[in-house]
């Protein structure tokens, strides 16, 4: 991963999705992705740069599949453009084993995967649209790489920030990264604060009212 992406990267060191996905909504920018699910309840929260890939329809003859996978670098995110498509998946085990043993940060795809035990049980952060056996060989091919694409209605540029958990995936414009890393912190903050005060006997509406939480998810 290079310099510039490590920096954007810790900027979101120990921030969550809710939190991001609010600072998101206050500076109305989009990039939350509607139906992309993780597969597992994951505990830590992933973040890394897009490594975009865009999949159509197979053509005659059939052109490549996950050849791609030889490209991403160590603490990328996979991020995967199927067209929703549910009938036929991009990624299986041998993917896993090999984004596992490269250090991908994770997967995340507009469509489905399978051989989801090897995922499961290796701990690999995956986040789809669901599971399900049928090949994608014959019936899908990359079309392009480290291109624009859209995931869940979310744009999704090379290099854009993704950050994914348990709750699901949002991506952040990387020239927008720092300002969404510094308020998502700063809500952060606040929502603390909010549970410290209900901790020490206030009523949750008197913790919000006094550190003003109604106001921090609306746009400015």
């Amino acid at each position: 991963m290079a310099d510039g992406d490590k920096e954007l990267v810790a900027l979101f060191e120990g921030l969550d999705t809710p939190s991001v996905s609010d600072a998101m909504d206050k500076l109305g920018l989009p990039g939350q992705c509607f139906g992309i699910a993780p597969l597992d309840d994951y505990t830590q929260t992933v973040v890394g740069p897009a490594f975009t890939v865009k999949y159509v329809p197979a053509t005659t003859p059939p052109g490549t599949v996950g050849d791609f996978i030889d490209d991403v670098a160590e603490g990328d995110v996979v991020v995967i453009d199927n067209d929703g498509r549910t009938d036929c998946t991009v990624w299986g085990d041998i993917m896993t084993q090999y984004a596992g043993a490269h250090r991908f940060a994770g997967t995340v795809i507009d469509g489905v995967c399978r051989d989801v035990a090897k995922a499961l049980g290796d701990g690999y952060p995956m986040f789809t649209r669901g599971r399900f056996m049928r090949t994608g060989k014959d019936r899908v091919q990359v079309e392009a790489v480290n291109v624009t694409i859209s995931v869940g209605q979310a744009r999704v540029g090379p290099r854009d920030i993704v950050v994914a958990d348990a709750n699901g995936v949002i991506v952040v414009p990387r020239e927008r990264a720092r300002e969404v890393a510094k308020l998502a912190r700063e809500i952060e903050g606040v929502e603390h604060q909010i549970r410290e005060e209900i901790a020490r006997g206030k009523s949750l509406k008197e913790a919000r009212e006094a550190l003003g939480y109604h106001n921090l998810q609306r746009r400015r």
